[in-house]
């Protein structure tokens, strides 16, 4: 009946008694109870109801209708076993049939539910078919289209990516270390402005961002904290910290393998849910109940191509989704994400992460998927990273490599990334550098450490521009009475005073050197800043007070395992499930055996699997008791469904007294 070769349809057989799905019994294999009930699908509405022509025998051909009826037969079956038609008139004879669809039920080739809807028998199908299942082999699995690239590209532009993804993550959980975003109310996800800054600071798009943030979460280096106010902010874990101290490959190794194994779905942020409302990365019910598998899948085909082959330019999602159709025909689709979805996503956010470039899959990205150590091949792809800089006469300095961790976060203190790829570019600019003395650095700091840093002298620009900001820096000095200004300077407080913008701020002289403000120290500092001065605080006792914000930490999930240790701990739980359930089976066997060898429910089950009839003795709704003969077609939600000639009516198994064969 298959259609396929006989090895093919051998090994599907033994596939399915290893996965216990069917059984030998005296009368051949038969399917475990319930499998026939999950593939007909909704009871009473599937194509896999049997035909029953001549007591149950097998159609072996079909008798003859017209034309149009025939088209209308091979149509249904091409569309699923399913049709509907509310014009179709039940049980009419073959005489007072009108249109294709009455034809057909008259011949016995639909069967009507009585609801407009038309049902293929199986063994109708099968005979229209030539006596097999599907008109294409089903062995055979539709081809991946491939072209030619060497291994070695694939596996140095993933590595270059591995890179970036680290230090992108070190970036980020280090921007939130000093400034937590705040979480949506309960905890519900990150907003929408706090994911468009963290694209900007990053140079990368809001989907990249969304993917490196759930990244971070699912890797346990990010959880929900609360901030010096109390309220819920997102914020690194105390796992960051020893994250940071691994070598880089392993600290790749560990966030790839959290995306690999987590649920999420990062290419759902900014997309609508069912109810209208935007995805926000960091939400509680970001997952998807298919995407590891899917995930897997998707890399694992990519993975088994033969070396030296990539999946073809152009060809985009649609082949892998044609194969993961054939291999798994019967995922179902959920209301949040298709196979289409998560397959495209996979294949954007492999790359993204580093597993994939190219169309391929990378020589350790192979080893991550499969399970097995992944570090030292990576490592080996890796450049060193260097510990010094090249400084440079327009204010920038080029690092000719990546960064030692502790060099590169120093650094970002007092430049700005201007510039990704194979030698990243900071540059120093005024804000820079005034950035790095609100976190307490003096100037001679700031050139010690350049000078420290760069193989090249320090430009002459860049020692005047650290000496010009130092120089401005804390001229202005705003206390706590909210709020006064003083300095020295007082041409600089007459200015200020001028100053058009200043108006707003409640500027009032006290003296030569000192100002009052009726604005709040809070909103004044920003807004002093916003019109070119360089205001530090100053102390009750005088003295300067430079705020230094500290790196804020949240408590790490207890789920946020690495991936050995959650290995550990998967493998532990199965064993100790596996002996409960042999301790209840030990139990179970030592019990005296039922006086009835069958059940309801069992002689229920088997019913509906053979597709035969049987009698129930039942109580209606009326307390009125009774008996049926019907044909079970499923078990549902407390009740069997079932056809009673030719209703399909629902029984409560409640009330079900009693089941005997029919025959």
């Amino acid at each position: 009946m298959l259609n396929a070769e006989v090895d093919a349809a051998t090994r599907a057989l033994s596939h399915l008694e290893d996965t216990c799905l069917v059984w030998h019994s005296l009368d051949g294999l038969r399917a475990v109870t319930g499998v026939a009930a999950l593939l007909r699908g909704s009871p009473g509405t599937s194509g896999l109801q049997p035909f029953a022509a001549d007591q149950g025998e097998v159609v072996r051909s079909l008798p003859a209708v017209s034309a149009e009826a025939r088209a209308m037969l091979e149509a249904v079956d091409a569309g699923g076993g399913q049709a509907s038609s509310s014009r179709a008139r039940p049980g009419v004879s073959v005489a007072e049939a009108a249109g294709p669809a009455e034809e057909l039920i008259a011949h016995g080739l639909l069967v009507s539910s009585g609801d407009g809807m038309l049902t293929l028998p199986g063994e109708v199908g099968l005979a229209l078919r030539g006596g097999r299942t599907t008109v294409a082999p089903v062995d055979v699995p539709p081809p991946l289209p491939t072209s030619s690239r060497a291994s070695t590209l694939v596996d140095r532009a993933a590595a270059g990516a591995a890179f970036e993804l680290v230090r992108n993550l070190e970036l980020l959980l280090d921007a939130w270390s000093a400034t937590p975003p705040r979480s949506l109310r309960g905890g519900a996800g990150l907003t929408v402005r706090d994911l468009k800054t963290t694209a900007e600071r990053l140079h990368a798009s809001e989907p990249t961002a969304a993917l490196l943030i759930e990244v971070a979460w699912a890797s346990g280096l990010l959880a929900l904290g609360t901030d010096e106010e109390g309220d819920p902010s997102w914020m690194p874990t105390e796992l960051f910290d020893q994250w940071l101290q691994q070598p880089l490959a392993a600290r790749w190794s560990h966030v790839a393998g959290a995306w690999l194994a987590s649920p999420r779905l990062p290419g759902l942020v900014g997309q609508r849910d069912p109810a209208g409302k935007t995805w926000n990365a960091l939400a509680p019910d970001l997952a998807g109940a298919s995407a590891v598998a899917t995930r897997r899948q998707t890399l694992g085909l990519l993975a088994a191509l033969p070396d030296g082959e990539v999946l073809a330019a152009g060809s985009g999602p649609a082949a892998i989704v044609t194969r993961l159709a054939w291999e798994r025909p019967r995922r179902p689709r959920t209301r949040t994400e298709s196979r289409e979805s998560l397959v495209d996503w996979t294949l954007t956010e492999a790359e993204t992460l580093g597993l994939a470039a190219l169309g391929g899959v990378a020589a350790y990205g192979r080893l991550l998927v499969a399970g097995e150590d992944s570090v030292p091949t990576l490592a080996g792809l890796l450049p060193e990273p260097v510990d010094h800089v090249l400084l440079q006469g327009d204010l920038t300095a080029v690092a000719p490599g990546p960064l030692e961790p502790a060099l590169a976060r120093t650094l970002a203190v007092v430049a700005t990334v201007e510039s990704h790829g194979g030698a990243t570019v900071y540059r120093f600019t005024k804000e820079s550098v005034r950035r790095a003395m609100d976190r307490g650095w003096t100037a001679t700091e700031i050139h010690s450490f350049l000078t420290a840093a760069s193989r090249t002298p320090v430009p002459q620009a860049l020692t005047y521009l650290v000496d010009d900001t130092a120089r401005t820096f804390g001229t202005v000095r705003v206390g706590f009475a909210a709020a006064y200004l003083r300095s020295d300077d007082e041409a600089a407080l007459a200015e200020l005073l001028a100053h058009p913008a200043a108006e707003s701020l409640g500027l009032r002289r006290l003296a030569p050197t000192v100002v009052v403000s009726t604005v709040a120290l809070d909103s004044l500092l920003p807004r002093l800043r916003e019109l070119g001065l360089a205001p530090v605080v100053e102390a009750p006792d005088g003295s300067v007070h430079v705020a230094r914000p500290d790196a804020k930490r949240a408590k790490a999930r207890n789920g946020a395992r690495p991936a050995g240790a959650q290995a550990a701990h998967l493998a532990a739980r199965a064993t100790a499930v596996a002996a409960r359930i042999k301790a209840g089976d030990e139990t179970a066997s030592s019990r005296p055996s039922p006086a009835e060898p069958a059940s309801t429910m069992a002689i229920l089950h088997e019913a509906i699997d053979a597709g035969e009839q049987v009698v129930i003795s039942y109580v209606d709704g009326r307390g009125v008791a009774g008996e049926a003969r019907v044909e079970p077609l499923g078990i549902d939600g407390g009740s069997l469904a079932a056809r009673v000639e030719e209703d399909v009516r629902s029984f409560a198994l409640s009330r079900i007294r009693s089941v005997r064969p029919g025959s």
